[in-house]
């Protein structure tokens, strides 16, 4: 093998990416090369927690994804955002701390997943937050992940915590804790006003890390010889480069690795050899199990002000933005979030099968002032998403040329039972406002409107507008079969020395939340695991490693 002038070469500097290389880059004397196709950005759309969802819709931080069309959701194609900046996703995401629940980790663990349960993964979802509770049973106080809890409860927040005790749910004050069921506000990756992504949270700029190097651009393919890999193939000034390691690192995404392993040989020998590429290591599951969050959306219109679209009036959001700049909170820092549950929508479930969230606000919410534009009407953004889909899809190579998009089939609504949650969902939302609670802040619905009424209509109504919950996974998943699974129990690729896996792709089955932080988690693992460190289950202390503040961009001198 070639001299290597790193010892680690992480692809992809999202939420696990972010995670592993800051862990690794702490070790005296491992040269650490992240690589990342996007760049940094400063922008207050990634930096002020209020934009993110015209964050998540920016071209110019995200990879232009979508879907196939899909018969099941009348021909439709549906956006696929993944970010394309330091942070990756969970620089354009809502930035909500979710873990999922217990028992979706113990699931793993009975697939012959060793060290995969709750008590083998809480020590290190406890290691990597600084939490506002500080260090406890279920959190730790010292990690480089800032979370905090709501930075504001809306008005309307009793009322609808009352009408979820109404349907039989409690209040939550931690959906991290002992009990995920119930009504209650998340907590959120935030430090002092801003956004906390995989990349402030593990490379922040206190000090500087000599051994960790960030370069940007396109990786194309692993180099592999001879069964184990010694290095990338990556865009350069002119052409193309390679740079060596003994030990290559994916984290490019539930999208991005899997089609890096295809582009390197690793995968279906058949289908890839349909491309023109020599098949190195014949991997039917690379590509396939492809899982996502089938989210219902409808809204409401509120009966009366709920506060957002009044705060969004130009000169009161105007002095807002500079109370932001001050480092002194305000909208800018806010989630317009009304509350957030974890139910049952069919009733025979054994534990919460939805999460289920009403913003006071939607996606039409604009900037206003009187003579130049109204304001938007105050209304109740509501989604509803299913957590344990059975639908299974797949991403694979359109081409063998590396940067064209691959094919995304999601397969939301491909089975009965996904399709009978969906209308669970659906009616859930209902129930839900036609609670006493609720009745004096809704003034009607809008979407779909009363005259859905029938399983007919409802299930028309679900198919051309329910959407991905972006919280995609699985294609690469963890597995100790190589005909079906891709990564072993230590996220190595099976068949491939020194190839890991590190991201969101590895989960055999979606967690029952959102993804990032899980994903952080299995980037702190995946470091653990390169340095041959463990730590026992249940442990009750965790101490934290000291998270590194600033990456030296250019080429390490070690």
């Amino acid at each position: 093998m070639k001299k290597s002038v790193y010892d680690v070469i992480v692809i992809g500097a999202g939420s696990a990416g972010c995670a592993v290389a800051g862990r690794l880059a702490c070790e005296p004397g491992l040269r650490v090369l992240l690589i990342e196709a996007g760049g940094r950005s400063s922008s207050p759309l990634i930096k002020a927690p209020v934009a993110w969802p015209l964050a998540a819709i920016t071209p110019q931080y995200g990879w232009g994804l979508e879907t196939e069309p899909d018969a099941a959701l009348a021909g439709r194609r549906l956006d696929q955002p993944r970010g394309r900046v330091m942070g990756g996703t969970s620089s354009i995401n809502g930035m909500m701390v979710s873990r999922g629940h217990p028992a979706d980790y113990d699931g793993w663990a009975a697939m012959g997943l060793d060290g995969w349960g709750w008590r083998d993964v809480l020590p290190y979802f406890r290691r990597g937050e600084r939490n506002w509770r500080g260090t406890g049973q279920y959190h730790g106080g010292d990690g480089p992940l800032n979370v905090i809890p709501n930075p504001t409860n809306p008005s309307i927040f009793d009322a609808m915590i009352s009408a979820g005790h109404s349907l039989g749910y409690e209040y939550n004050p931690d959906f991290n804790g002992a009990e995920q069921e119930g009504f209650g506000m998340p907590d959120f990756a935030q430090r002092s006003g801003r956004r906390e992504s995989g990349a402030t949270a593990y490379l922040r700029d206190h000090a500087v890390l000599k051994n960790l190097t960030v370069k940007q651009g396109n990786v194309y393919r692993v180099l592999i010889e001879k069964g184990r890999a010694i290095g990338v193939e990556m865009a350069a000034k002119g052409g193309v480069t390679s740079i060596h390691a003994p030990q290559i690192i994916l984290s490019a995404g539930v999208f991005g690795s899997p089609q890096l392993l295809q582009l390197s040989g690793v995968g279906p020998a058949d289908f890839l050899l349909g491309h023109g590429i020599a098949p190195v290591v014949n991997l039917p599951g690379v590509g396939q199990n492809l899982q996502d969050h089938p989210m219902v959306v409808a809204g409401y219109a509120a009966a009366k002000p709920l506060g957002f679209e009044q705060a969004l009036r130009l000169d009161r959001l105007a002095k807002s933005s500079l109370q932001w700049l001050m480092g002194k909170g305000g909208l800018l820092s806010d989630a317009p979030l009304c509350v957030q549950g974890y139910v049952r929508a069919m009733e025979a479930s054994d534990r919460p099968d939805t999460q289920f969230q009403i913003s006071c606000g939607s996606l039409m919410s604009r900037p206003w002032l009187p003579g130049w534009r109204r304001p938007s009407p105050d209304m109740f953004g509501v989604a509803a998403l299913h957590l344990r889909p059975e639908g299974r899809g797949r991403v694979m190579l359109r081409s063998a040329n590396p940067m064209e998009r691959p094919l995304i089939h999601l397969s939301l609504l491909s089975t009965e039972y996904d399709r009978q949650m969906a209308r669970a969902m659906f009616r859930f939302i209902r129930r839900f406002f036609a609670t006493p609670a609720m009745q004096p802040f809704v003034a009607s619905e809008l979407m779909p409107g009363p005259s859905v009424t029938t399983d007919d209509d409802v299930d028309a109504f679900l198919a051309n507008t329910i959407l991905s919950g972006a919280h995609q996974v699985g294609t690469c998943a963890m597995g100790v079969d190589p005909a079906h699974a891709v990564v072993d129990a230590r996220l190595k690729v099976h068949g491939v020395e020194g190839l890991s896996v590190a991201d969101a792709s590895v989960m055999p089955h979606i967690i029952s939340g959102n993804t990032s932080v899980p994903a952080m988690m299995i980037g702190e693992r995946c470091a653990d695991f390169i340095l041959g460190r463990s730590f026992p289950a249940g442990k009750e202390t965790v101490s934290s490693i000291t998270p590194p503040d600033r990456v030296k961009e250019g080429v390490s001198k070690h």
